[in-house]
Parts: C-alpha cells; structure tokens; sequence
C-alpha cells in the first residue's frame, strides 16, 4: 500500500469493532491489580491498522497504554503469538533497545477472552512514506541514519545474555527458509507456477553465501514500524515484533534495505525516487554504514540476500493469490497484493542476474 493510503487506512483509532469486543470492567480491574501508577477511568479505542494481532489504545486521565491480545476463537498453533512479543519487548526494553515498556503479560484468558499483554503508549511520529516527505531535506540523512543505527544495536545484542537462546533456531536460517517457503510456492498449484520463482527455487539453496550467524530478527523492519520523536531524528520504539526470532542478521537488514528497490505501491519503498535529489543516503552508502557499525569489510553476495527477500515476500503474496483465487481471502488489500505478486518475483530474479553476472 502507498505511503499516503497506508497512513489513511491504518493511522488512529476507531471505537472498538463488534468481533473484537470484550469486557472492559474486567481489564480495568486486572490493570488496578498488575499495571504499577494506573489510575482510572478506563476507556478503550481499537487501532485501525490492520494488524493479525487486534490492538487497542487505553487511555486514562493520567496516560495512555497499548493493549496487544490474541485474536478471540480459534487460531493457527503458533500464530499470534503474543507472549512472545512481550518477551523479546521485555528483554530488549532491559538492555535500552527502544521498544516500547511492557507492563504486564495475561496468560489467564477468562479476563478479556484470549492472553494480553499492556505496553507503553509511545508518542511520536509514523513515516508511512519511505522518502519522509514531511521531513526537511536537510535532516533526511539524519533520519535514514537514526534507522541505521537502531537496526545495527539490534543485531549487536547478545541474545544468550537475555535468555533468549530458545527464542528461534540457531543456524543454517536461508537453507531453512528457502525450504519453507518454496514448498509453499510449489504446493499451491491454485496460484499457478511462475518462471521467476521457478528459476529462484532452483537457484537460491545452491548459492547460500558461506558464513552462519545468529542474532535477534526483527522480520519486518520498515520506516513505518518506527516510532520516530516528535522533532528529532531518532527512533523511540520498533513496533510490531510478531516475526520476530533468530535468524541471520544480514536476511534481516536486506529486507529493510530492500526499500531502495522496492515500488512504494506495495509497501514504502523508494522504487523510483529521485534519491540524490530528496537527500536521502545511496543504497551503498546505507550499505556501508551499517558494515561499518557492525564491523563488517563489507557483503560479498549482497545481492543474494536481496534476491533472498524479494522471493520470500513473492512467495507470501503468492500464497495470498491462491487464497483471492479460493475465494478465502480476509484482507480487504489481498486483491491488490495478489496483482503485485508477478512485480516482487521480477524483482527477486534481477537481484538474482546481478549477483550471478558478479559471482558466476
């Protein structure tokens, strides 16, 4: 979705929707008991954006909260995974990762309906537009610079040291992923086959560049899962942790550099911008920025991680065709994301030709 369409669709709140209502009464008095310094009244708004995770905005006369649960009903064993969410959030916050402070976790469903977890409402500015239009040209830099900055702490974090050594799989991350999400692609024969995927399954397992680290993923870095100050370039919280696990740091800060190439109508990317002209930093400046603050002499197979990402995101965006083409799809934009499927897997086969005409 565009910059401005996705600010005007998932920006503010709305009253609460009829399926995702539940007994305020209850909560307030499991904040009363949980949430050091609340003090009611309570009221309870629901955001708007589309979220797999329902989240509300509380406020009372002394401040306001974010409420994240579990959707109600049944779910897929191991989606919405909101505990895990407020363990990373917790263990991050303790170590002075900007994320928002998590109050409290509910694992006791009779309470709302389904588990919870009460963080910090953060006040400051979204960007749903990856050019920062609303930014002064002069600071641009200093804002790609600030998200630099936060993406590089969080793969410098010891994981081992919070205790999050079981929070994903260790190792052999784009073998395992490759295999996942290839077997997706493959197994939905209603979404039909695509000689771009095609060439990217064969090609990608065979050239997984050498080296095997771990760190913290975020999963879904973007500019508009930030909150930014309200004047200043710097990021007070990542949001939205729900991908997040163990993985290899350079599959995480690719997909947050795939902004460069990604079309904006998707989601805020920076196809087609006049980059030198909006002063916003080169892909290979970004590149190296990030190299230089985690000790790195650079990314041979840059364009393999690249290429790694766009074939993921195709893959999901082609799992969500089969479903428009099943007839079973929720999201109000899956029509639009189905039609956008053929442009990400063209997108990942050019990363892939670039990195084969440098590496062979």
């Amino acid at each position: 979705m565009s910059g401005a369409a996705g600010a005007d669709a998932n920006a503010g709140t709305t009253a609460v929707r009829e399926a995702y209502r539940f007994d305020e009464a209850a909560l307030a008095a499991w904040m009363e008991a949980h949430v050091e310094g609340y003090a009611g009244p309570l009221t309870v708004e629901q955001f708007k954006g589309g979220q797999s995770n329902p989240t509300y905005k509380l406020m009372t006369p002394g401040r306001n909260y974010v409420l994240r649960r579990k959707p109600p009903g049944e779910t897929l064993k191991g989606a919405h995974a909101v505990d895990r969410e407020a363990r990373v959030l917790s263990a991050l916050g303790g170590v002075g990762f900007p994320v928002a402070h998590v109050f409290g976790l509910c694992t006791d469903e009779s309470v709302i309906g389904s588990i919870f977890y009460v963080m910090d409402m953060v006040e400051g500015r979204i960007f749903w537009d990856a050019t920062f239009p609303d930014v002064p040209a002069a600071e641009r830099l200093a804002y790609f610079d600030a998200m630099n900055d936060t993406i590089a702490r969080l793969h410098g974090i010891d994981y081992a040291a919070l205790g999050l050594t079981d929070y994903g799989k260790p190792g052999n991350y784009f073998e395992r992923q490759i295999g996942r999400w290839s077997k997706q692609y493959l197994d939905d024969t209603d979404a039909g086959r695509d000689a771009d995927m095609d060439a990217l399954v064969e090609w990608l397992p065979q050239n997984i560049p050498a080296g095997d680290e771990s760190s913290i993923v975020h999963g879904d870095f973007r500019c508009d899962n930030m909150i930014f100050h309200p004047t200043e370039p710097r990021v007070l919280a990542v949001l939205d942790w729900e991908l997040s696990t163990l993985g290899h740091p350079l599959a995480d800060f690719a997909y947050h550099a795939m902004m460069y190439q990604m079309p904006p109508s998707i989601v805020a990317g920076l196809g087609g911008a006049d980059i030198a002209g909006l002063n916003i930093p080169s892909e290979a400046d970004y590149v190296a920025a990030y190299c230089a603050r985690t000790g790195r002499d650079g990314i041979a197979n840059w364009d393999f991680y690249v290429a790694f990402n766009f074939f993921r995101l195709a893959a999901i965006f082609h799992g969500i065709k089969g479903r428009v083409i099943r007839g079973n799809a929720a999201n109000a934009h899956a029509r639009e994301r189905a039609e956008a499927f053929p442009l990400l897997s063209d997108l990942a086969r050019r990363a892939m030709e670039r990195c084969q005409k440098l590496y062979g």
